[in-house]
């Protein structure tokens, strides 16, 4: 009676709102001490007192399963089925905050998609820490805001399969509910505005100064004797190596010294030097190919001297590895064969052991039945030849003839 739902109570998504909390949960939490001692005949004004006194949230946790005080007093919230105007003061309670998530979750799992959004969203401005239980009995450092999140975009929570709701996509094209707008937005938006003020400050406080008036001055006249560099010239002598200048002066030195007969003795030397290279690259080439073909014969001889061997040992050695895989191949097979035989052996002496066994329980039972049988028949005599006696006592005071045993 007392884990019944009240008389009352509306069917939520078309089933009894404790089937909302998976059976296995709900047998553990009435099963468990907090249910049976805090729990019991309590009402909706006296809810608050017990919500108030938690101290984190989660489901079930430990090998067990056991159910936490929070997931406790939300069955017991679905079982009495408190009215909207409630839960609501439990979603707007600033000073307990885990009043206020027991009163989202509740909402979550009762209400509408609109009322999800309508009371819940106000939520995402709420930036407190909650202690979370999981399931290994560890606990977890949340905020409120993402508590929220959870319960508007994930599928479980606190080990519930939440309901399905509408997106708010869809919502807001049939104007249901109207577009949402971030904190974050607002004060990017903030911010934007401020440095575009600041920034049309700094442009008015920026005066365009006069342009400078030219004096109309003679050109000088550049001497003939003095020229003048440019700095570029002068950068680019400064950056020059002294190395390249002097080679280049030599260069031109040896040039302009050099005569007709000099030039043609250099072109024949030029020659002379072409020719030797010539002829060194064709003996190179020449020696290349030779020692490729060398290279290739001594290959090929190589082939064919291991193709004779193995020709002449082949053979010899083929039959001896034959004949060692024949050898392993009948060990291999005694082995198996022995194996069977000995399977077979122990069943043959397990099956007489077994034989024996139940001829020998036969025997005993037997014994026992003879013995059972000679009771019996003692016992039935014995009570035969009383009753004989007492009815010839009965008879030789009436004066009859006695009975015969």
């Amino acid at each position: 009676m007392a884990n019944r739902t009240v008389k009352d109570a509306h069917s939520i998504k078309g089933t009894n709102p404790q089937y909302l909390v998976e059976k296995i949960i709900r047998t553990r939490i009435y099963e468990c001490r907090y249910w049976k001692e805090e729990c019991f005949a309590l009402t909706a004004a006296l809810m608050v007192d017990k919500a108030m006194e938690l101290k984190y949230v989660g489901g079930v946790f430990g090998g067990n399963i056991k159910p936490v005080p929070f997931l406790c007093l939300l069955l017991k919230m679905l079982q009495i089925q408190p009215e909207k105007d409630i839960v609501v003061e439990f979603i707007k309670n600033e000073d307990f905050k885990y009043v206020r998530a027991l009163g989202a979750l509740y909402m979550r799992l009762t209400g509408t998609s609109v009322d999800c959004y309508k009371y819940l969203e106000p939520l995402y401005y709420d930036y407190r820490k909650l202690k979370r239980i999981d399931r290994n009995g560890a606990f977890h450092i949340v905020h409120m805001d993402e508590y929220i999140d959870e319960l508007l975009r994930e599928e479980r929570i606190c080990d519930i399969i939440l309901p399905r709701i509408q997106k708010r996509s869809v919502l807001e094209e049939t104007n249901i509910l109207e577009p949402r707008v971030s904190a974050i937005e607002e004060d990017v938006d903030e911010v934007e505005s401020e440095e575009e003020e600041e920034i049309l400050k700094q442009e008015v406080k920026k005066v365009v100064p006069p342009a400078p008036v030219k004096e109309n001055k003679p050109p000088r006249l550049s001497s003939p004797h003095r020229r003048r560099t440019s700095p570029r010239r002068r950068e680019n002598h400064r950056h020059r190596s002294p190395i390249k200048r002097r080679s280049r002066s030599r260069d031109r030195v040896d040039k302009r010294h050099r005569s007709p007969d000099h030039k043609h003795k250099e072109d024949d030397r030029y020659k002379r030097n072409n020719k030797k290279i010539r002829y060194d690259r064709d003996d190179d080439r020449h020696r290349k190919r030779h020692n490729e073909r060398d290279r290739h014969h001594r290959d090929k001889d190589r082939d064919l001297r291991g193709h004779r061997d193995d020709r002449k040992d082949g053979g010899r050695d083929d039959k001896r590895e034959e004949r060692r895989d024949d050898k392993r191949d009948d060990r291999r097979e005694d082995k198996r064969d022995d194996r069977r035989e000995d399977k077979r052996d122990e069943r043959r002496e397990d099956k007489r052991d077994d034989r024996r066994e139940d001829k020998r329980d036969d025997r005993r039972e037997d014994k026992r039945d003879e013995r059972r049988d000679d009771k019996n028949k003692k016992s039935t005599n014995s009570s035969a030849e009383q009753e004989i006696k007492v009815a010839n006592e009965l008879r030789a005071k009436l004066g009859l003839a006695p009975l015969k045993p």
